[in-house]
């Protein structure tokens, strides 16, 4: 199928049968899945098409798209996937990173505490949610405290995995500090485990990575103790 001369159709490939898979956890890689040809369309196309297709779930599912309350719905969800929450598939979308001269020598652990995590299940598209505490020790270089909320915004407003989600944070934050010193801990609850299959309320998935010398016991442990872990 073409739309617009943008060739659209996924390629099909070999994969697990979803009845064996089932509810087991899968981790396909660091990198979010993507096709090469992911942002050839214009986002107003794809959301067109989204409420499209979106609208035509609904029908499915046996819902009266001319109810009030109902028929705006499509054209909605469709500019919440583009524009909110997956807008963080689109690297236009990626903060711009600005790095400062370390000029107060400050030559310990800097931790940002609490940022709030809001992303999606890859599994099923529906929420993840809870806390990302990120830490880095200066190279000779510093970053707006602000920027550090954003990286963990960007990487979370897409489809994901909490653990790549944690080693994506982590590398962008190498990368832009010049620094192997950086530990991220996501603490999150994910809507899968509670809304569906199991239905455990109760429970939360820590993931963590610490990188240079955050892998020290005593670094490590500091920056656990800031965390009140």
């Amino acid at each position: 199928m073409k739309q617009n001369g943008i060739l659209s159709s996924i390629q099909s490939s070999e994969a697990l049968d979803i009845e064996e898979v089932g509810d087991d956890h899968l981790f396909s890689g660091i990198d979010t899945p993507l096709r090469k040809d992911a942002f050839a369309m214009e986002d107003e196309l794809k959301m067109e098409l989204i409420e499209k297709h979106f609208r035509h779930i609904m029908e499915i599912m046996g819902l009266d798209l001319t109810d009030d309350s109902l028929k705006g719905t499509p054209k909605r969800v469709a500019k919440m996937y583009i524009k909110e929450v997956f807008s963080g598939l689109d690297p236009k979308n990626k903060p711009a990173i600005a790095l400062f001269d370390n000029k107060y020598k400050y030559n310990q652990m800097l931790v940002e505490k609490d940022i709030s995590v809001f992303s999606n299940c890859e599994h099923h598209f529906v929420p993840i949610y809870g806390k990302a505490h990120v830490a880095y020790i200066s190279s000779g270089k510093v970053i707006g405290l602000s920027k550090l909320n954003r990286i963990v915004e960007y990487y979370s407003k897409r489809p994901q995995v909490q653990e790549r989600l944690t080693v994506q944070i982590a590398n962008e934050l190498k990368e832009a500090l010049q620094t192997e010193d950086v530990a991220v801990v996501i603490d999150a609850q994910h809507m899968c485990v509670q809304s569906r299959g199991i239905r455990d309320s109760g429970s939360s998935t820590v993931t963590a990575y610490y990188g240079g010398k955050f892998e020290e016991e005593t670094t490590k442990k500091e920056f656990l103790a800031y965390l009140g872990m």
